[in-house]
C-alpha cells in the first residue's frame, strides 16, 4: 500500500454512500478547511472511488452544500413538544449546541468567513438556511391550531427573530452562547409574536406590529 493511501473499507451504494460521502465531507471541512477541500479526499476518506462522488455530487460545492443541510437537518431536529415555548426552547438550544461544536464551528468557517464571498457558499448558505426555515414552519403552524399564536404569524420572521441573538454572538460579537443564550432568545421571540410583531405582511407592504 502506498503511503497516505486510506485505509477505510468500501462501502455499498444508495443510503450507505450518501452518508459516508457526506460524513468525509465534514471531517475534511473540520481537519483542514474548505479551501483545502477536494472530491478526491472526500472520496479516498469514505472509502469510494471519486467518480462514485461525482455520480453522485457534480462537483465540491454541490458536495459541500448537500452534507450541510444534510448534517443541520439531523443536528437540529423539528420539535414537537406540545408547546411553543418548549418548541422553541428545544430549537434554539439545538443551534446552540450545533454551532459551538467543533464541525459547526468549522460550519460557520466554510459559510461566512473565507469562502463567504464565493457564490457557491452563498447559495449553500441560502440552501441550508431556507431548508431550515422550511422545517420550522411547522413548528408555528402548530402553535397556531393550538391558540398561542396569532393566525397570521409569519413562520420566517419568527425563526429569524430566534435564530439572530445567536448568531450575533457567534459570528459578529464573539460573546459566550450557551443555554442562557437560547432561553433569553425564546423570550424575546415569544414577547414580539404575542404582541404581534411577527405577523406576515399583506404582498407589496412591509411587516409593521
Amino acid at each position: 500500500m502506498k503511503p497516505g493511501r486510506s485505509t477505510a473499507p468500501q462501502v455499498g451504494r444508495g443510503a450507505k454512500v450518501r452518508a459516508a460521502v457526506h460524513a468525509a465531507t465534514l471531517a475534511e471541512l473540520l481537519d483542514k478547511g474548505y479551501a483545502a477541500l477536494s472530491v478526491e479526499n472526500v472520496a479516498q476518506r469514505a472509502g469510494v472511488h471519486k467518480t462514485t462522488v461525482y455520480r453522485g455530487w457534480k462537483d465540491r460545492d454541490s458536495l459541500l452544500t448537500k452534507a450541510l443541510a444534510e448534517h443541520i437537518a439531523m443536528d437540529i431536529p423539528v420539535p414537537d413538544t406540545g408547546a411553543i415555548e418548549t418548541d422553541l426552547r428545544a430549537l434554539a438550544r439545538s443551534l446552540v449546541q450545533t454551532f459551538t461544536s467543533p464541525t459547526g464551528q468549522a460550519i460557520l468557517a466554510a459559510m461566512f468567513t473565507g469562502a463567504a464571498h464565493l457564490p457557491e457558499i452563498a447559495a449553500a448558505r441560502r440552501h441550508v438556511f431556507g431548508d431550515r426555515l422550511a422545517r420550522v414552519e411547522s413548528v408555528v403552524t402548530r402553535a397556531i391550531e393550538r391558540g398561542e399564536l396569532v393566525r397570521d404569524t409569519d413562520p420566517a420572521e419568527l425563526f429569524r427573530t430566534l435564530a439572530a441573538p445567536i448568531y450575533l454572538r457567534l459570528l459578529i460579537t464573539a460573546d459566550p452562547v450557551d443555554e442562557a443564550t437560547a432561553d433569553q432568545a425564546v423570550r424575546v421571540t415569544l414577547a414580539a409574536a404575542r404582541a404581534g410583531a411577527l405577523r406576515s405582511a399583506p404582498d407589496g407592504e412591509p411587516a409593521t406590529g
